[in-house]
């Protein structure tokens, strides 16, 4: 990670970096929470991997860096089935904190939280918050994208896609391909009937973990 943007006072997300202006909500957490003073440092990106630093000047960010541009990250999707209780915005805010690309939400057959559509677009609007302000603190300048809920048909056409089972293989990481795909059923598993419909089985390990337990292992094993 480059040094500015990790010895920033802090990091936000703004429409454009040419001419940063934080939302009000943001620049009210610099301002009133954080309580930054004048010449303190802090890089904004657009979450499309452009970012500058910037100095907090009376209230407001002055650029004081050039535009820098950072490569995208490796492409991993995480697919899951959605958790019980708390547990969905914790996995959401750790795959962003460890650079999880992408996070789709699926229904699988045996899933036992199951969203209504007025239900799930409150809910993702909320997981997109969770992952902007994770993003913000790892200091992230790609944001990752939060989808679903879908199907489970829907991931299958993604690139490598691997659902994790105790009976599966080796899990490819990002040495070996690409981008990836990585599917992670509900706590009750999959059916068989969508385990032969999966292009590849690999395993996170010898015990039976919990939906977001699985993902942090796919991730960390996939991302590093």
């Amino acid at each position: 990670m480059n040094p500015a943007l990790r010895t920033s006072a802090a990091h936000v997300f703004v429409d454009s970096v040419e001419a940063p202006s934080p939302a009000d909500d943001d620049l009210h957490h610099l301002v009133r929470v954080l309580r930054l003073r004048d010449g303190e440092r802090v890089t904004v990106s657009d979450g499309s991997g452009n970012w500058r630093v910037t100095e907090m000047r009376s209230g407001v960010l002055v650029p004081i860096g050039e535009i820098e541009t950072e490569p995208a990250p490796p492409q991993l999707t995480i697919a899951a089935a959605i958790p019980k209780g708390d547990r969905l915005e914790w996995m959401v805010q750790k795959l962003t904190e460890l650079g999880v690309a992408r996070i789709i939400l699926v229904d699988c057959a045996r899933s036992v939280v199951r969203w209504d559509a007025a239900r799930g677009s409150r809910q993702m609007e909320r997981l997109e918050r969770v992952a902007r302000e994770a993003a913000m603190q790892s200091r992230r300048v790609w944001l990752p994208a939060v989808d679903g809920p879908v199907p489970l048909s829907t991931v299958l056409t993604g690139e490598n896609v691997q659902f994790a089972d105790p009976a599966g293989g080796v899990l490819s990481d990002r040495s070996s391909v690409g981008s990836s795909t990585v599917v992670i059923g509900p706590e009750g598993g999959f059916t068989n009937e969508e385990l032969a419909a999966a292009p590849v089985l690999v395993s996170l390990g010898p015990l039976v973990l919990r939906v977001e337990t699985a993902a942090m292992v796919a991730a960390v094993r996939f991302l590093t």
